[in-house]
This record gives structure tokens, sequence and C-alpha cells, in this order.
């Protein structure tokens, strides 16, 4: 090895030694590298890759405008069935019900306000994201815990189902011609928005901003021109919605339109659960972007419920509400449509919202062994894959299933979050406990309220929504819970196995041997046999003969003898005519107490047609070997190059 030289005082920075060690010497064959002053200082790359490298990871995440496009049009477009819900259940009342509406509405925007409050100081006090599963791990039990993570796995799934099944309802009452084709849009649309997403949330963001704007700025406008107006420009002629006999106005019915109008609240826990997803500060962006959609949420529901009231809209056969309110403030012209097929792109979007959450909750769960570790690789542009195509895969066999109904899917939806928000607001009181701050009493008052308007929110939906299909969300969350804790046993079993957390033994080697399945004599088993001499002193080659074919087994052996290769030959017979398992119990008979590496060569042609060629002896081996026995498997490459560079080195 070449000494340094004498002159040289001072030892290189860290970071040179790898460039110096890697030099070429200075004349062709030479046999040391020349004196280290001999080559001018390189100054290192590292700090302008590292600043490179942060001004990327910056652009892969959300400002506040990004925010609300990437992770709240859930909530944003809930505005076009929110109200519609309300005013199914009170149009059962006739006009007096209809005229609670907008008392509905604001005990709806009141729990609003107190949810948003609420995950603006979960986003503070859980800078890492997971919402509701973060703060019940650290206040509550690990079950209660389980039970929130399964309840948005369960939101994050139905929403993107629901909201893909929404946006081509719209598109399909737009067009009937398309109606046979539900299914085929539903997956077109889904892999769209997750193809998207691949390619990180900050870019699904800016692609979404636009549609975003111009929904929120047609809502706005919509409710601006109608509280202007003192009578509706149009009022739809269909017939009435076939009501039942009317109901006296009580406490049900009203509990009933609230926990069917706070559907119009799903996706306000996104952003606290995707705090890490927002720029630096993170923090003070997630908040304002709550914040933010709480204020345009708010402002349209009670907009929307004002002009309900205002222009005495009720439920209509095959017209919305949202576009009976659109009728009514601007009439039946461009803007009608320009509202409409707002309404209609984003409805498709919504399902952002569960990729911008489920993959950041997927990564935590992951993270504390409750979801398999795949799930916490994040790949470039900050995209946690396996969970955004895990949530792809799992959607459109839900729309499969449901054939792209959306009527089959939404008595499913909304359940979950709100058992979800109840455990979230319950684990804050128990934050605020036990961090006694500045005005902790108040926020206990206001997470506990929260807590218990949520708590029977979940109550009276699940009990309404029960013969509908909500019995399946009440066995979907203890299955998914039962997973979870299943993940959870096995990991701390492999760890268990592992020693994780001990200091090991110091490694001694041990007596191996060197097997090398061989199928012919050939300049491949040539080349495995050189590099398993190489790899360790025993060697044996081992050749798999079928027992009903003595001619081959006579054959190879007077081959195998005429070569020579001085390395010691077993030849096992097959009976059934199966390669790998009598090589497994061959090493298990020969070699029970040593370490066996398997080498194993295989062509492989530079074509990749060519490929298809190969008898896959290679893949048999292995399975067999790795199945059946603790052995070592090599697997050893032996390019074949193409035609024409065979041509090229023979002439």
């Amino acid at each position: 090895m070449p000494q340094a030289p004498a002159e040289r005082t001072a030892e290189p920075e860290p970071h040179e030694r790898p460039r110096e060690a890697i030099q070429a010497p200075s004349t062709p064959g030479a046999g040391a590298f020349p004196p280290m002053g001999a080559f001018p200082p390189v100054r290192s790359a590292r700090p302008l890759l590292r600043r490179r490298r942060v001004r990327d990871d910056a652009r892969d995440k959300l400002t506040v405008i990004g925010g609300l496009a990437a992770l709240s049009l859930d909530a944003m477009a809930s505005v076009s069935y929110g109200p519609e819900a309300i005013v199914l259940v009170l149009a059962t009342a006739g006009g007096i019900g209809l005229g609670f509406t907008l008392p509905v509405t604001l005990a709806i925007a009141g729990l609003l306000a107190v949810l948003v409050l609420s995950y603006r100081q979960v986003i503070a006090a859980f800078p890492d994201g997971g919402g509701a599963y973060a703060v019940a791990k650290r206040h509550l039990s690990r079950r209660t815990s389980l039970v929130a993570a399964a309840s948005l796995v369960v939101d994050y799934v139905l929403n993107v189902a629901v909201s893909v099944a929404a946006g081509v309802a719209a598109l399909t009452s737009a067009f009937p011609a398309l109606l046979p084709y539900t299914v085929e849009l539903c997956l077109v649309v889904l892999a769209v928005v997750t193809a998207i997403n691949l390619r990180g949330i900050a870019h699904s963001a800016r692609t979404f901003i636009l549609p975003t704007v111009i929904f929120v700025g047609s809502i706005l406008t919509v409710i601006v021109v109608g509280l202007l107006r003192d009578a509706p420009a149009v009022t739809a002629e269909a017939p009435a919605v076939a009501a039942g006999p009317v109901q006296a106005v009580g406490a049900l019915l009203l509990l009933r339109a609230f926990a069917n109008g706070c559907a119009a609240l799903t996706g306000v826990e996104a952003i606290a659960n995707a705090v890490p997803s927002f720029r630096e500060p993170a923090v003070k962006r997630a908040q304002r972007a709550e914040v933010a959609l709480g204020a345009l949420l708010g402002i349209m529901l009670l907009g929307i419920a004002t002009l309900i009231e205002r222009f005495e809209i009720h439920p209509v056969e095959g017209v919305t509400v949202l576009a009976q309110v659109t009728d009514a403030s601007l009439g039946h012209g461009v803007g009608f449509y320009v509202v409409q097929i707002a309404t209609t792109i984003l409805l498709a979007l919504a399902a952002n919202t569960s990729f911008g959450g489920l993959p950041v909750l997927a990564k935590l769960l992951a993270s504390d062994h409750f979801l398999p570790h795949v799930f916490a690789l994040r790949a470039r542009r900050q995209v946690y894959r396996y969970g955004v195509l895990v949530l792809s895969v799992v959607s459109a066999i839900l729309l499969i299933a449901a054939r792209g109904q959306m009527n089959t899917l939404v008595p499913l939806f909304a359940i979950g979050v709100f058992v979800g928000f109840t455990i979230a607001q319950y684990g804050m009181v128990r934050h605020w406990l036990g961090n006694r701050g500045p005005g902790w009493q108040w926020k206990i008052a206001l997470n506990g309220f929260g807590a218990l308007l949520t708590f029977v929110a979940a109550i009276v939906t699940t009990g309404s929504k029960l013969a509908e299909g909500a019995w399946l969300i009440a066995i979907a969350l203890p299955l998914l819970v039962m997973a979870f804790e299943r993940v959870y046993r096995s990991y701390q079993r492999i760890g268990a196995s592992l020693e994780l957390g001990k200091t090991p033994a110091p490694p001694r080697p041990g007596p191996s041997v060197v097997v090398v399945p061989v199928g012919g004599v050939s300049e491949l088993a040539r080349r495995a046999l050189a590099a398993a001499l190489s790899l360790g002193d025993e060697v044996i080659a081992v050749h798999i003969a079928y027992s009903d074919e003595p001619q081959d087994r006579n054959r190879f052996r007077a081959e195998w003898e005429a070569w020579h290769p001085d390395v010691p030959l077993a030849i096992v017979d097959s009976h059934d005519r199966d390669l790998g398992r009598p090589l497994a119990d061959l090493l298990r008979e020969r070699f029970p107490d040593r370490y066996v590496f398997v080498l194993i060569a295989e062509v492989e042609p530079e074509r990749l047609w060519e490929r298809i060629l190969r008898n896959n002896r290679g893949n048999v081996l292995e399975r067999a070997v790795r199945r059946h026995t603790d052995a070592v498997v090599c697997r050893m490459r032996f390019p074949v190059p193409a035609e024409d560079d065979h041509t090229a080195a023979a002439t």
C-alpha cells in the first residue's frame, strides 16, 4: 500500500478522503498513486447538494393555499351534500320543519368552530401529525388510539370511494349516455388522482388549486348575489320528492337533521393528520390552513342555509338543493353551469384529502409497529408510495363492489370520522388536565363540549343508518384493531428473536461449505465453481438426476470425469422429478451444523425477450432451499451478449 509523502503534516478533511481514494493512476499500469499535492484542491459539493436538497424538499411540501387544495377538498365539497342532508330530514315535517334549516346549520357551524379550534391545538401539541391517533396514544390507552386509527382509515377509504362515485354521478347526470360506463369512469378518475399523488402531495396541491379557487369563488358568488335578491331568479318546476306522513318537529327529528348535516364536517381533521406535509414552520402553516378551512366552510354552509330559507327551497326529484339555490340566485344561465361543473370536478377531486392524510397516518402506525414497516418508507417528492397505492387499490375494490353507486356507499360514510372526533376531543381534555397552562380551563370546556357533541352525533348517525349498512362499519372497526394488534405482536416476536436492544456477542467464523448445483458441463459450470472456490475452502458440486432417465445420469458422469475439475461431485436421485426438494434434503442431512452457501448460476441474455427462454431452474432451486433449509442462497449472473456483439467480437 503506498505511503503518504513525508512532507504531509495534516490529515485531509473527512469529506475529501473518498474522493482521493478513487483517483486514477498517473499513467496506465502505474502501481501507485501520485503524491497528494499533485492534484489541485477540490471543493466538496456536499454543502451545495445539501442546500439543493433542502430547496427540493421545501418545494415538495405544502403552503397554506396548497394545504387547502390538497387536504381540504373533502370538507369543501361537502357543501354540495351537507345542506341537502339537513333538508331531506327536515322536509318530513313540512314547511315548519324546513324553517329549522338555519338553526340546525348554526349548530353545525358551532361544532365546526369547536373542532377547528380543537384541531388547531392538536396541530401545536402533535407536530408529527396523526390527529386523533396521536392524541389517544399519548393521553389515552393504546387500544383507544387503535380505535381512532381504525376509524380514520375507514373514513379515508370511504371518502375516496364516495367522492369519486359522487363526481361520476354528477357527470352521468349531465351526460346520461355515460351511465352504462359508471364503474369504468370511477376507476379512470381514481387512477388519475392516484397518479397525481404519486408525484407528490405538493404537485397534487398545485394541480388542484385552480379547481378549488373556482369552486369557492362560485359558491361565494351564489351566496352574495342571492342575499341581494328579493325573489328567486328561477324556481324549480319538477315535482317535489314524495314524503311520508308529516312528522312533528321534535328533539329526535332535529338530532337526526343535525347528525345528517354533520357529514359536512368530514375532512376537518385531515390537516392535523398531515402536519409534516407542510413547509416550515409547519405548525404555523397548518394552523393557518385549519382556520382558513373553518372560516370558508362555515361561511358557505351558513350562506347556503340562509338562501334555502330565503327562497323556500325544498327537496325536488332529480334536482339537488345546491342546484336549486344556484338557480334561484344566478338564474339558469352560464353562472349555473359554472357552479355545477365546478361542483362535479371538486367532488371527484375530494378524494385527494384521503391521499394526503392516510399515507401519513399509515407511516405513524408503521413506525409504532402496527402496520408493515413498508408503509413508513418515503420515496422521492415526500411520497409514502405504499400508502397511496394501497388506498387506491382498496377504494377500487369498494367502487367495483358497489358498482360505482354513490347511494350504496353513503350510508357507511361519516360514521368513523365522528368516532375519531370524539376520541380526539376527549384526549385533548386529558391533555389540558396534565398541562395546565394559561387558559386551560376554557380549553377543557371547549374540548369537553366538543366531545359531547361529536359523541351524540356518532350515536345518532350510527343508529339512524344501522339498517342501511352502518353495521358493516361496526364490524370493520374492531376487525381493523385486531389486525393492528396482530401485526404488533408479530413484530414483538421478531424483535425478541433478534434480541433487539441487546449488545450481541462478537462474531466468530464457523465451518462452512459452498454447494453449487450443476445441470451440465459448460462454461456456466466452470465460472460457478471458480466463484465458489474463491468464496470458501470446501466446495461441492451437486447434480440432480431423474431416476427414470438413467442415460442422462450416466452421460453427465462421463462428461464430468472427462472434465475433471478437482471438485467433489454428489449426484442425487429425484424419484418424482422434483429439482428443489432433493437438494434441500441433501443440505439438511450432510451439513446439519455448518454454514451452507448455495451458489446458483444462471444465464442472463442481454435482450429482454430472450430471458423467457430460460428454464427457470434457478427459481425452483432457490424457493426449495429457502423454504426447507437455513442455507444462504447466492444467485450468479452469466451475461450473454446480443448476437451483434458476438459478430463484432468474432471479426
